[in-house]
């Protein structure tokens, strides 16, 4: 089964001879070696590329551990460029190679080379990373399957596709297995096998428990408002435990950088501004997340807001979570300030959406809750809700455009509709 991942190709072809290093990174088993070492290799060789003209390393596999010395690489790519050709190198998790960015620097340096490149933690993008690269890497990230990617491999009905999808995630091993067990069974045992072995061989942490019990309470409430302060006072009065909202807010940096969870800031609409307080953290893959509770808390509502969150990811945009604050009048005649919340400020260059996921709005009472924020919000941005029926798009008396669920993700052009 081939599995198209048009954007994340195009953007490989579109990087060519670009004179950066291109970094491809996401979390594991995503499909990153995928991408480069068969979907880009075809693709070089349908376009007339020698297969000589192509050094491809796996450094993850044991039988290439020598090649982990920096300048063992080195000498070994050196050694496969045979003719002024260009050439197309590929190095796979290379971030297993001690002194890296001092081997790709000089790679730069061979002016037949074309270069490229996978990791699997964020840290490898950080801004320490990118300055000892000087400016010359290109960015590309690779998430799990996005649902469109998804159908277009299983086919058939779509809301059985959904129900897939939004119960084991879109990693794409997941579609070798037939079976629920085979499928659950993986997921488990890659957190634990490979996800949690990184981030604790990575940080040196001893004492697991903490970090386990941390990802569980996140699995538990995805699409909740919180903060380390606020989880520290969980851990206390569940788990009587004295974990600091400090060593919390390290922890959730181990998962971020893992590709575990992404964090969505708290911004203020009407004062342009984000807010230290609560955010909100999504799972990067909602299998992973259903295998970590077991598959219980099948929340349709919450999984439906991860995976909007995640399709927004994507397609490239910076997704926060929004407040409004207006003021109302109380029964007894008094103002009051009150909070409402805008699922997510949807931002790239000019652009801006404000959206809201709602399951259903049968109802005008319904309609008016789910619309209330964003019909206070006074600048002229698009403002839409996305529904879990099927149902022509349409726009209500205050302009706000409702869709459908399979429209938002089937098509890239859905927020211009």
């Amino acid at each position: 089964m081939e599995i198209k991942r048009d954007s994340y190709l195009n953007q490989l072809v579109n990087a060519r001879q670009n004179g950066f290093i291109k970094v491809v990174t996401g979390p594991r088993r995503c499909g990153k070696s995928y991408l480069l070492k068969t979907l880009f290799h075809n693709h070089l060789l349908s376009e007339g590329v020698d297969e000589s003209c192509i050094i491809e390393v796996d450094l993850e596999d044991r039988a290439n551990k020598e090649l982990r010395d920096p300048d063992t690489l080195l000498a070994y790519v050196k050694s496969r460029i045979a003719s002024q050709q260009l050439h197309f190198i590929i190095l796979d998790e290379v971030q297993k190679v001690d002194e890296f960015v001092d081997v790709l620097n000089s790679l730069l340096h061979i002016k037949n080379a074309d270069v490229y490149v996978t990791g699997s933690n964020s840290h490898f993008l950080s801004t320490d990373i990118a300055t000892e690269f000087r400016g010359r890497d290109h960015q590309i990230r690779v998430y799990p399957l996005s649902f469109t990617e998804y159908f277009s491999a299983v086919g058939g009905d779509k809301s059985d596709a959904w129900k897939d999808y939004y119960t084991f995630g879109g990693l794409p091993l997941i579609l070798s297995f037939t079976s629920d067990h085979e499928k659950a069974d993986y997921l488990q045992k890659l957190f634990q096998t490979v996800y949690m072995a990184d981030i604790l061989e990575r940080y040196k942490i001893k004492n697991d428990k903490e970090l386990r019990e941390l990802v569980n309470i996140l699995a538990s409430s995805i699409g909740s408002p919180n903060n380390p302060s606020k989880i520290a006072n969980t851990f206390k009065s569940v788990e009587n435990s004295n974990i600091t909202s400090q060593t919390i807010d390290k922890y959730l940096l181990y998962l971020k950088e893992a590709f575990v969870i992404n964090k969505a800031e708290r911004f203020d609409v009407k004062g342009r501004k984000y807010i230290g307080t609560l955010s909100k953290y999504y799972f990067e893959d909602l299998g992973i997340r259903n295998a970590l509770i077991n598959f219980r808390q099948q929340e349709e509502n919450h999984i439906m807001e991860n995976v909007i969150y995640n399709e927004l990811c994507m397609r490239g945009y910076q997704v926060d979570v929004g407040q409004v604050e207006i003021r109302k009048r109380t029964e007894d005649g008094k103002q009051e300030r009150v909070r409402l919340e805008v699922d997510f400020v949807v931002n790239q260059a000019s652009q801006r959406y404000y959206i809201q996921s709602a399951l259903a709005i049968p109802d005008r009472e319904k309609e008016y809750q789910e619309t209330q924020s964003l019909v206070n919000i006074d600048d002229s941005f698009k403002k839409i809700v996305i529904v879990k029926d099927n149902i022509k798009p349409w726009r209500n008396e205050k302009g706000i455009l409702v869709m459908g669920l399979m429209d938002f993700l089937l098509n890239k052009n859905s927020l211009e509709i």
